[in-house]
């Protein structure tokens, strides 16, 4: 595991760009894993009022506190300026998932000095790991590519 997921999945507090009206978008799993897990939450969705009766932000710069790191799980374009925001708040921890990827984004995170983690799915490192993803893992290890000493966040209390 790189230093950004080891960085990223100890924040606290995190907000997730990409979440949407859509029980089917992977921004909303993620973002109801993460509260589910006890993690602090943040929506941010340009056009919503409330995803799952939470308020929603419609961008970094419009949230009531920042976060600790960001989760990015929108199409590229859309980072892009999620990115910037980051940069200019102070904001480091960056997690694109996988889909948001683009190589303009990696070499602009380098650009803005942010700490991004990518190339894997967030909810095969933050704690619990539950379901599929603890398999993945247990896959990862068999095969070398996860250290049995990798570190997780700890499971957050409800």
């Amino acid at each position: 595991m790189n230093q950004a997921i080891r960085d990223f999945v100890h924040c606290q507090t995190i907000a997730v760009i990409g979440v949407s009206r859509s029980d089917k978008k992977f921004g909303t799993a993620a973002y109801r894993e993460l509260k589910a897990r006890g993690y602090d939450v943040l929506a941010v969705h340009p056009t919503a009022d409330k995803i799952d009766g939470d308020p929603c932000y419609p961008s970094l710069l419009d949230l009531p506190r920042k976060p600790d790191g960001i989760l990015i799980s929108a199409p590229p374009d859309k980072a892009a300026p999620a990115l910037r925001e980051a940069a200019q708040l102070g904001i480091r921890h960056i997690w694109l998932q996988q889909g948001a990827e683009s190589p303009e984004l990696l070499k602009l995170s380098t650009e803005l000095g942010l700490n991004m983690a990518h190339g894997a799915c967030i909810l095969m490192y933050m704690q619990p790991v539950r379901s599929s993803h603890g398999w993945h893992r247990g896959f990862m290890k068999l095969f070398g590519r996860l250290e049995p000493t990798d570190a997780v966040a700890p499971a957050r209390a409800k």
